[in-house]
């Protein structure tokens, strides 16, 4: 609950910012009309975005019942209750992977190649886990609000500069320059901390759903590195999707900086082996793990599920 409520106070910092931000810049007006197009601009996006990315990188559905993959997927969806996503693959070597869709009844998941490659299913049960928890808590909605928000400060600066913003403001010219730099900045702000937020708690959402947290601690740990080794051209061409992914695409974090929109993956980590331990054992049982041999760490190494 409490990520619930730091992203709702998160959400009113930001509401904030734009009603007082935006009053100061271009008056009541100027709120109202950028508010509209803001919202007309990321509701597009939203009805529209699942696809175009899929699009964009060359995503193919994956409609085979026997795949590894779809299995995973399959399995994940009906332990949690939600509909069966539309399942891809991106022909991409670098290892990541990203959710999409306005809601749980017409979301996608994809994986790259070089995820699969990487990894054995109890790792790939845990990402696919994550992406599934983004679905059910309905992030991609989430956003859209957040962006239309930091858009509409945007566009209240942009006005403020052209037409020559809000006369009536108390803060004077130099008040005004000021604010429409720091009013966007902070909005910015606001918003790759509701980002980084939502990571957190898909990660802990994922992690009850594949019922081992230590699954996707350890495939965090195997997507870090393999994005430090192996970039992803098509990410580092539209960086504007970035965010989409389990790990940043682009580069690597060691600390949850400011402008990131993705946490440090040491901290998400440990904060996933922290849960595992909080969870012990006895709790981390047949009832609680994804069935199948592969749940029993007794049964032999850790190597694909469903290996017979």
């Amino acid at each position: 609950m409490s990520n619930y409520f730091r992203t709702a106070l998160l959400l009113a910092a930001l509401t904030a910012i734009f009603m007082v931000g935006g009053f100061l810049l271009a008056g009541a007006q100027g709120i109202v009309i950028a508010l509209i197009v803001a919202a007309a601009i990321n509701l597009f996006a939203w009805w529209n975005s699942g696809n175009a990315v899929l699009r964009y990188y060359k995503a193919r559905e994956l409609n085979d019942p026997t795949h590894s993959l779809y299995r995973i997927v399959a399995q994940l969806a009906d332990r949690d209750g939600l509909p069966m996503p539309r399942v891809y693959i991106i022909d991409n070597p670098q290892p990541n992977a990203f959710a999409t869709g306005r809601s749980p009844a017409n979301a996608a998941v994809a994986a790259t190649s070089g995820l699969l490659k990487l990894m054995n299913e109890r790792e790939v049960a845990g990402v696919m886990a994550h992406e599934l928890a983004h679905v059910k808590n309905r992030d991609t909605l989430i956003m859209t609000i957040t962006a239309t928000f930091a858009g509409a400060i945007s566009m209240l600066a942009n006005f403020a500069l052209f037409f020559g913003g809000n006369r009536n403001s108390p803060f004077g010219l130099i008040g005004t320059l000021a604010m429409m730099i720091l009013a966007p900045l902070a909005a910015m702000l606001v918003q790759m901390a509701i980002s980084r937020n939502r990571e957190y708690q898909a990660d802990r959402e994922g992690a009850l759903i594949c019922g081992d947290p230590e699954w996707l601690a350890a495939a965090l740990e195997k997507l870090e590195a393999g994005t430090k080794r192996i970039d992803n051209h098509a990410a580092e061409n539209n960086p504007a999707t970035a965010h989409m992914f389990i790990v940043n695409p682009l580069h690597t974090h060691k600390h949850d900086r400011l402008f990131s929109t993705h946490p440090s993956t040491a901290n998400r980590v440990a904060k996933l082996r922290q849960m595992s331990e909080n969870m012990g054992e006895t709790s981390i049982s047949a009832d609680n793990r994804m069935t199948g041999p592969w749940s029993n760490p007794a049964s032999g190494p850790r190597g694909p599920w469903a290996r017979k």
